[in-house]
């Protein structure tokens, strides 16, 4: 039994096919369904699904911006179409019982495919404002999962409300292992920095800006993105140096390195650690973040990419924001001294951080890749 996944290709796109994937194989014993995923070259996601038994198939992809660039121009009337003839004929060979769509710009062409051939198509939203692609496809869809309850532009006749799908093993973490991989000293309440899949250049600037006072009374596991690693490595060691230090009083003699923890990626194992042992989380705002963030029970800064598709950060952030499980610092409004002083606020006041946790996970819907599993297997008549 062929069910095909198609997506975006960017983590926020791939971590939930997984999720689904794995409970699929889970729920139906796995022998009886063969996983193909068609999507645009990504070599991250080429290792993740391939660990993850999946068949992948590469497309050509591309994407209509919202502003004006050549680019437009040979994706519109190359790639765009290239990219269908290439969903076509896979799919007219392959043949799959279903087509589950993640959105983003390499599934649209195979979603028209498969409403072309008449096979059954689900998606699934993770925002409150669908991206272009599931816009497109929401008329096409059988059936339609979305991650929050105000979504806008769906049929709520059709639309089955489940959160965004996470990897339950996020939720296995230990404190213990953490120190061991992260090289804790656990003196400190912990801080985790999150800036997305690809990390994010304006908060790894606004942390390496407050350093120092950062690390003065927590310590920081920092995710800054491979692309910007090694940037970030060389600016914190200079910040960090003993000479620079020793010239002001202030920091002095403090050894203020061994409190912070660079990485440039987390796959899965050392993810859930860092989730086990954070007792605070600032992030990037994509309901992938969120959704994970929620589960585990911890409190949050999210700071929206401004540049988001539809603004759809700032709605998922203030959305989630309305429960009482975290605050939204708009990125034009990160300043030093207030993100310091809400920082120092919440972690020396526990009543206000377990409203967080709880609004958290009463928020939390981690059986969401459950969910939909069992709504394809029932769909498809799988025991």
């Amino acid at each position: 039994m062929k069910i095909l996944f198609t997506g975006g290709g960017t983590g926020g796109h791939l971590f939930p096919i997984i999720a689904i994937s794995r409970e699929l194989r889970r729920l139906s014993g796995g022998d009886k369904l063969s996983l193909h995923y068609i999507g645009p070259k990504d070599s991250l996601g080429q290792v993740i699904l391939a660990q993850e038994n999946f068949s992948v198939h590469n497309i050509v992809s591309g994407k209509i911006r919202r502003y004006f660039s050549f680019r437009n121009i040979v994706d519109i009337f190359f790639n765009i179409p290239i990219g269908c003839l290439q969903s076509f004929f896979l799919l007219l060979f392959m043949r799959p019982k279903l087509v589950f769509s993640k959105g983003g710009s390499g599934s649209y062409g195979v979603v028209l495919c498969a409403m072309i051939l008449r096979i059954p198509i689900f998606l699934h939203e993770s925002d409150t404002v669908p991206g272009k692609s599931n816009q497109l496809a929401l008329k096409f869809a059988k059936k339609v999962f979305i991650s929050f309850p105000k979504t806008t532009n769906v049929d709520l006749l059709k639309a089955i409300l489940v959160g965004n799908p996470i990897e339950k093993e996020l939720l296995n973490g230990n404190i213990q292992t953490a120190k061991e991989i992260f090289n804790l000293t656990l003196q400190k309440p912990v801080i985790l920095i999150l800036g997305g899949s690809q990390g994010s250049t304006p908060i790894n600037d606004f942390i390496l800006n407050i350093l120092n006072d950062l690390l003065k009374d927590y310590e920081v596991i920092h995710i800054c993105g491979k692309k910007n690693y090694q940037e970030v490595l060389d600016q914190s060691n200079v910040i960090l140096s003993k000479e620079l230090q020793s010239m002001n009083k202030e920091y002095a003699n403090l050894g203020l390195e061994k409190y912070y923890h660079l990485k440039n990626f987390l796959g899965e194992v050392e993810l859930k650690h860092a989730y086990q042992v954070a007792n605070f989380i600032v992030s990037r705002s994509g309901s992938g973040s969120i959704f994970e963030i929620a589960a585990c029970g911890k409190p949050s800064i999210l700071i929206p990419l401004p540049t988001s598709a539809h603004d759809h950060q700032t709605k998922n952030a203030y959305e989630y924001a309305k429960t009482g499980a975290s605050i939204v610092i708009e990125q034009n409004n990160l300043t030093p001294h207030y993100f310091l002083e809400k920082i120092r606020y919440l972690l020396s006041n526990q009543k206000e951080l377990e409203v967080m946790k709880q609004s958290a996970l009463a928020f939390a819907k981690p059986e969401a890749a459950k969910v939909i599993a069992k709504e394809i297997l029932e769909y498809l008549n799988i025991a």
